[in-house]
């Protein structure tokens, strides 16, 4: 089977491996479609510290159930569409142990800490299988990246009371500033490219603001009557977006981090006792914001077209990743196409 590989930092290829095959509790699963997430980027330009290489990229996925294997309760046929829960839990841990089994202190992602979904053929625990008989194969790619956007609006208690600043409206903001409009908040969205701007616009955003030709500071006391965002959602993985998420939000207000920086940080630490902050880490998301996500897409306004930069064939996955690499603000979502 084609299978992309991520050698080393700088190099990546499409091999031939053998297909797998499902144990007693797997099911076996033919891919459709795969997003390339940023990590995998990461993975690629060696900025990523929790893979080991060679690695097979790869945790967003459209797939088709092929068989089961004879530990696998009733419910799962040959021929229906899933995407997966790409995250493992151990079940002992603290997390777990609090029913916080996605942020698992041993966790394994897909694509991340083992080998993903980047090629044809994939056996999974039968756990992890999402079926959503409502979403066509583009919709359940989509399904995983947007959680993670969902969660950090859970994360933040974000209700409709709440002035919401997403820094970053790459697929991950996207995902926050879908869930932050479901939740009736004012969501405001920052980011230095206007077309990804423009789509969070379509997205229900309600003010937008590119911080390179407007004074965010200015823009945000302007919004919020001179009081500061209630919630500030860090979503871009910039030094200089996390110390903007603690300068610019309100006293008392909540501050949600998801993206890595990828380097040490200095923060003004005085406002995080002076504001009194609640600021928190977001991982991965949980079983309600899957479902969450998945009844949003069955609705069918989101704007798939505008979304997707590109789709790629296998043997294309050097060139578009190094492309994406070279200009990273054009890219909203690269989806690898098994079915060509």
């Amino acid at each position: 089977m084609k299978t992309v590989l991520i050698n080393e930092p700088g190099s990546i290829e499409v091999v031939s491996r053998d297909n797998p095959a499902a144990s007693a509790e797997e099911i076996l699963i033919k891919l459709k479609y795969v997003g390339f997430c940023g990590s995998d980027l990461n993975t690629y330009l060696g900025k990523n510290p929790m893979v080991q290489y060679p690695r097979v990229p790869g945790h967003e996925i459209s797939a088709e159930i092929v068989e089961k294997g004879s530990d696998v309760p009733a419910g799962f046929s040959p021929g229906e569409l899933v995407t997966v829960v790409p995250y493992t839990n151990c079940g002992q841990c603290p997390s777990c142990r609090r029913g916080r089994a996605y942020a698992c202190q041993f966790n394994q992602t897909l694509g991340v800490q083992c080998d993903g979904a980047m090629q044809e053929f994939l056996a999974v625990p039968w756990q992890k299988v999402l079926k959503a008989p409502e979403l066509n194969e583009l919709e359940l790619a989509m399904v995983e990246p947007l959680t993670v956007g969902f969660h950090a609006i859970a994360r933040g208690r974000v209700t409709d009371s709440d002035r919401v600043v997403i820094l970053g409206c790459g697929m991950i903001g996207a995902g926050a500033i879908i869930r932050g409009v479901l939740r009736g908040a004012t969501v405001i969205a920052v980011d230095i490219d206007d077309h990804k701007l423009e789509l969070a616009r379509q997205l229900g955003a309600h003010h937008m603001i590119n911080s390179t030709s407007a004074d965010l500071h200015e823009q945000l006391i302007t919004i919020t009557g001179g009081d500061g965002p209630d919630v500030l959602v860090e979503a871009a993985g910039n030094p200089d977006t996390y110390r903007a998420a603690i300068d610019e939000v309100a006293f008392t207000g909540r501050v949600v981090c998801i993206g890595y920086a990828g380097q040490e940080v200095s923060l003004a630490t005085k406002l995080f006792v002076q504001k009194e902050l609640d600021i928190m880490g977001s991982r991965n998301a949980s079983a309600e914001d899957f479902r969450a996500v998945i009844s949003y897409l069955a609705k069918g306004t989101f704007p798939m077209d505008q979304m997707i930069s590109r789709k790629i064939r296998p043997d294309e996955a050097a060139t578009a990743i190094k492309a994406w690499a070279n200009d990273p603000g054009k890219v909203m979502k690269i989806l690898l196409d098994f079915n060509v």
